[in-house]
């Protein structure tokens, strides 16, 4: 029964190619706008570490001690209190992060010096974020211990350093000093790129910053505040530093701690950690508010941030909007076409027709200019993700229309187009055979 519904709303569009191509038009628009900002918002807000997110979480405290004191602690940790939570090892792994902007170049390459981010953090971080390698791998516990002159750098340095070759056990030198490669990573492009939604270069809300590129050089922990003391940014300080620079012993705020847990039991104890750790910095006097500690997993410490950029979130309402804009548009179309005929309903409902079969019948047909209007939406949907490519924004590179999207794109058109279609078929289900008849 459905090939012959099918080969009835074939026939019936050919009869009227042009209030055809008017509603597969509207459902095309519709549907290329919402489906071009829809991408957008589901590259931005998806999971950055499927299977794992849900077993990172970031810890905060609050050793802030003037007053007025804020419902939330900083979105950053001290440099004891991040050591000192790191060194006690209560988690199943832990990572310091903290980035810094230094001035590298290969010894052995002819190349002037590079400007370049880099981010200095401990061994865990590599199997915690799932980094990818091309060549070689990370440093060891015992590297962070020693303070080792080690680093693993990016694809894109590898590239303009050493031409994508294999770079392990090469020399960089960053600032004043040189450090032995003995990892290259693959093109690796987490979205956001989470583990630095806090602080440094993103702490005045600038969102469209949680979508950058990944440092170029990753280096040990230690081995990063020896090698650029005094170029680490802080994220707050509560009293001007003694020493401008030299930030360990400083009051202020500016490194970044995440850990992984493996389970709820120890989550709980964790967090139980985190609140003693504070209650005995508060009696040693370091702490004030020592009530102020957060444990968030990665996704609410995402959410918390609200990581998509507002004129994103934006522009997916206005697009919906206009998507049902283009639905009401094709509703009175496809009203008229069926109530013009209103004869043909009727000898049909005369030879037996039910009112069922009827409204089966112009479902179909509803659903046949939804798949049109769908393969014209994913055209337009197409342009509409390529125009957001060329545009000045951090993201723009990581647009496209994974295979979801692109069956998302069809549902969502093939669904509205039925939608639109419910009135104008009832419609038509109720035309009286007898009336009609009369008129032939």
């Amino acid at each position: 029964m459905f090939a012959y519904y099918l080969d009835l709303a074939l026939r019936s569009l050919k009869r009227n190619k042009a209030l055809t191509a008017l509603m597969v038009l509207a459902i095309a628009l519709g549907i290329g706008a919402s489906m071009t900002t829809l991408t957008v918002m589901h590259l931005l807000s998806g999971d950055p570490l499927p299977g794992r997110s849900a077993h990172l979480f970031y810890p905060q405290v609050d050793p802030d001690t003037t007053p007025p004191h804020a419902k939330e602690p900083a979105d950053v940790m001290d440099y004891h209190s991040a050591v000192d939570l790191w060194s006690a090892r209560r988690a199943d792994a832990q990572t310091l992060i903290v980035d810094s902007q230094l001035k590298l170049r290969a010894p052995t390459v002819n190349l002037p010096p590079l400007m370049a981010m880099m981010l200095s953090t401990t061994a865990d971080f590599f199997p915690m974020f799932d980094v990818p390698f091309r060549y070689g791998s990370g440093w060891s516990a015992d590297d962070d211990a020693k303070r080792a002159r080690v680093a693993v750098i990016s694809a894109d340095l590898n590239d303009k350093l050493f031409g994508g070759a294999d770079s392990v056990g090469r020399t960089l030198r960053l600032r004043d000093s040189d450090v032995r490669i003995v990892g290259v990573l693959k093109p690796w492009r987490p979205s956001p790129l989470f583990y630095e939604v806090a602080g440094g270069r993103y702490a005045h809300g600038d969102t469209a910053g949680f979508y950058g590129k990944p440092e170029d050089v990753i280096t040990p922990f230690f081995t990063g505040l020896e090698i650029n003391d005094g170029s680490f940014q802080q994220f707050n300080c509560w009293h001007v530093p003694d020493t401008p620079g030299h930030l360990e012993d400083a009051p202020c705020e500016w490194v970044t701690l995440w850990v992984q847990l493996g389970d709820a039991s120890k989550v709980a104890a964790y967090r139980r950690f985190v609140a003693d750790y504070a209650a005995r910095q508060k009696s040693l006097g370091r702490f004030v508010n020592a009530d102020n500690t957060r444990l968030r997993s990665l996704m609410q410490w995402l959410d918390y941030n609200g990581v998509v950029p507002s004129d994103v979130r934006l522009q997916t309402w206005l697009a919906f909007a206009f998507l049902v804009i283009c639905l009401f548009n094709t509703v009175g179309l496809l009203l008229a076409k069926f109530l013009r005929r209103g004869g043909e309903i009727g000898v049909r409902r005369a030879l037996g027709a039910s009112r069922a079969a009827v409204f089966a019948q112009c479902l179909v047909e509803a659903g046949l200019i939804g798949l049109l209007g769908g393969i014209g939406g994913w055209l337009l949907t197409l342009g509409g993700l390529w125009l957001v490519r060329r545009q000045p924004t951090p993201y723009a590179d990581l647009v496209h229309l994974d295979t979801s999207m692109f069956l998302v794109t069809f549902a969502l058109a093939i669904a509205a187009s039925l939608l639109a279609g419910l009135l104008p078929a009832l419609r038509a289900s109720r035309i009286a055979p007898a009336l009609q008849l009369k008129t032939l």
